[in-house]
């Protein structure tokens, strides 16, 4: 679906995520846009879905939820891991993996137990992410994009957050929180979605077609 031609809006939307370091990579990857991109906390009370088994869907629904309760242009995002040893999960379970209650390390310390006994292609893996833009109207675009690597033994680097110690990057050869702000934002999944939300969003405020 596309958006319909409309007025230029106020140029600020809410970002459907309670996620703080989301929230802060998101604002770097659109910072050539001039938008304000207000957080979830801004809006008290609004209730998000409970996350389902397709990215996509998810990223739509939070979008939707948001730009409903806030009456703004909301944006969200699905993402997840897969890894080839493992069948493709946790994928949209990623946030969910290893169980109730976990932290990011807990969530790390999961997987690594769950492949300690693969290797090699087993360890193959990539971030998916599905971006989405929703209007209080019910119009919708999404974009896609992904970052392909592997599972490390064991966690390297201090940045990031969730997966991204024991991600290494393919053909950088080092784990995405080893990679400065400005480099993850070059190459991650959720760059290279919200890269490609930029000219809908453009659009949408009125600032003129794609780019």
């Amino acid at each position: 679906m596309t958006t319909s031609s409309r007025p230029a809006r106020n140029a600020e939307a809410v970002l459907a995520t309670s996620n703080p370091g989301k929230l802060g990579e998101i604002r770097e990857i659109l910072r050539d846009l001039p938008l304000a991109l207000r957080p979830l906390s801004d809006f008290p009370g609004v209730i998000l879905p409970e996350e389902g088994l397709s990215y996509e869907e998810n990223a739509i629904a939070k979008a939707l939820a948001a730009a409903r309760f806030a009456q703004r242009v909301a944006l969200a995002d699905d993402s997840g891991l897969e890894v080839w040893g493992l069948g493709g999960a946790p994928g949209p379970l990623s946030a969910r993996f290893g169980g109730p209650g976990l932290d990011d390390a807990g969530r790390v310390d999961a997987l690594l137990d769950a492949l300690a006994r693969c290797s090699g292609e087993q360890r193959r893996a990539r971030f998916i992410c599905i971006a989405a833009l929703a209007t209080p109207e019910g119009d919708i675009v999404t974009a896609r994009g992904e970052c392909s690597g592997r599972i490390l033994d064991a966690p390297r680097g201090r940045s990031g957050f969730g997966y991204d110690p024991v991600f290494l990057v393919e053909g950088i050869d080092r784990a995405m929180a080893e990679l400065s702000d400005a480099q993850k934002n070059r190459i991650s999944h959720r760059a290279s979605a919200f890269g490609a939300l930029s000219g809908a969003i453009r659009v949408q405020f009125g600032w003129g077609p794609p780019d």
